[in-house]
């Protein structure tokens, strides 16, 4: 979805939202529910789970007609098909370093991410006050792609949920292992440098973009006099990581690998953020 398709859906949505809310509708448009089931990849039965899923209690006349009881619910479903992945995937890691992996991969930052570049934050539906803000917080990103989760699963089962979530999270599940656990390229760095260069490298912050929900940083490693290629990251231990295995490489401690691609907006991945 590009930019301005993603814009008339959102300008869509809220028509919907004020639409829904003045005449006490349980249910969105044909239409509307047609254009958010292609966006997620799933279709709904039950549409009043994906409006539910899609009201903030900022515009819901009750909370409990609000996402925040899906959003409670799918924080679980998250999690379970997470650590369910983590165990499959990596069967020589201790308790300690899945528990780790798992809550860099359910962070409230990489679910923001993640419903961010689905667009899912802007067609949440807010009361007026949060409507005119030019940023919406990453705590309403976050719940938004919980709440969906949530809704999918009790829609479809969890093999639907399963699907959805992996889906997403399959690529930050690989970014966060790699630099999380074996491939330590900060550690190995410092090693090397104080073991061959005479040095401890620093990291050197150079760039920031984006918006404050969905930053990424730009980062080199200098040792002395010695600055090595900078590396992006959507967040700046995780472009320290990548500065570092830069360095590795320059110095023939690593063989080169592919630099990460940096993709289109609605890519969720975490190297769209590089």
């Amino acid at each position: 979805m590009d930019d301005q398709t993603g814009s008339a859906f959102a300008d869509a949505a809220q028509e919907e939202l004020s639409v829904s809310i003045a005449t006490g509708l349980a249910m969105v448009s044909e239409e509307l529910a047609n254009q958010c089931q292609e966006m997620l990849g799933y279709c709904f039965k039950d549409r009043h789970l994906l409006k539910e899923a899609l009201t903030h209690a900022s515009v819901a006349d009750h909370r409990k007609d609000s996402n925040e009881r899906l959003e409670f619910l799918g924080d679980s479903v998250l999690g379970l098909v997470v650590c369910h992945r983590l165990y499959e995937l990596y069967p020589d890691y201790l308790e300690g370093d899945m528990t780790k992996l798992k809550s860099a991969v359910v962070s409230r930052v990489t679910c923001a991410a993640v419903s961010n570049a689905l667009g899912l934050t802007e067609l949440i539906f807010v009361g007026k006050g949060m409507s005119g803000q030019s940023e919406r917080p990453s705590s309403l990103a976050a719940g938004a792609l919980e709440s969906i989760i949530a809704a999918i699963y009790l829609d479809g089962g969890y093999e639907a949920a399963q699907e959805f979530i992996l889906r997403h999270m399959d690529p930050w599940i690989a970014e966060f292992a790699a630099t999380s656990h074996q491939q330590n390229f900060k550690s190995l760095m410092q090693q090397y440098a104080q073991q061959n260069l005479n040095g401890t490298p620093m990291y050197e912050l150079l760039d920031e973009k984006g918006p404050d929900h969905s930053k990424c940083f730009e980062v080199r490693v200098v040792v002395g006099s010695r600055a090595f290629a900078s590396a992006w990251g959507p967040a700046k231990k995780q472009a320290e990581q990548r500065a570092a295995q830069n360095a590795l490489e320059e110095l023939g401690v690593l063989e080169p690998q592919p630099a990460p691609h940096v993709q289109e907006h609605g890519d969720s991945s975490p190297s769209e953020q590089a």
